[in-house]
């Protein structure tokens, strides 16, 4: 009798942090609203909390206008007893799968390189994110050059597989990816899942480049949230 993979039980521990997390207060599963203030307006958190349920967070966030490069200002507001939430009964997985564990070659690249992505409620623009080196890896035959950006000092996949708006997210999934020792990398894509948007309608991922499409279905990883019958929304 073969010895349980450590990684297939350390993967179970992932999956139920993932559970929490996207029903936790600041949770995917949270966000209600996301409001973009007028140009040149900065948020008043003490004014947006005003009226508010005791469930429920503002927060600020901020990003760079699409035509003129300004900074634009906005307000998030998380209801820890929001609808999904109540609605939420589990994200459905692949079963964990060894063979989906892929090591590759990692290139960083000098300067402040970025690379155009698209993103989901953008209507066909583009923002540019960092991509601070080339992950170099093969998948069934087919060579790949992915770029994976910086998401606060770690790398994020954003990619896409036959698999999207079937059995899996229909814009793609995401993936961090694991720094193993010098110029390698690992991906895991057990650990694939689903983006925020998947959960809420009030953020704005960004989509697979080109380069990150994969040809071969990625059966590993999360596929999709699952809620309650009754709920009035949609979560995917």
């Amino acid at each position: 009798m073969s010895a349980p993979d450590p990684g297939a039980a350390a993967w179970q521990e992932w999956r139920a942090d993932r559970h929490r997390s996207v029903a936790a207060p600041t949770g995917n599963l949270a966000l209600v609203e996301t409001r973009w203030l007028p140009a040149g307006e900065t948020p008043d958190l003490d004014a947006a909390r005003e009226g508010q349920p005791d469930t429920v967070i503002v927060t600020s966030l901020e990003r760079t206008d699409m035509v003129t490069g300004a900074p634009e200002h906005g307000l998030r507001f998380w209801d820890a007893d929001s609808p999904a939430i109540r609605a939420f009964d589990r994200i459905d997985a692949f079963p964990y799968d060894p063979e989906w564990v892929l090591d590759a070659t990692y290139t960083p690249v000098e300067g402040a390189r970025t690379v155009a992505f698209e993103h989901l409620r953008d209507n066909g623009g583009t923002r540019e994110k960092v991509v601070p080196g080339d992950i170099a890896l093969t998948i069934d035959g087919t060579d790949y050059t992915l770029s994976a950006f910086d998401d606060d000092g770690t790398l994020l996949l954003v990619f896409g597989d036959p698999t999207n708006g079937d059995s899996t997210y229909g814009a793609g999934r995401f993936l961090f990816v694991e720094h193993t020792g010098e110029g390698r990398v690992r991906l895991d894509f057990n650990r694939a899942f689903v983006p925020p948007c998947g959960f809420s309608d009030q953020y704005n991922c960004p989509m697979p480049p080109r380069q990150n499409r994969l040809h071969l279905p990625v059966e590993a990883g999360e596929k999709l949230p699952v809620l309650r019958d009754g709920f009035a929304g949609t979560a995917h």
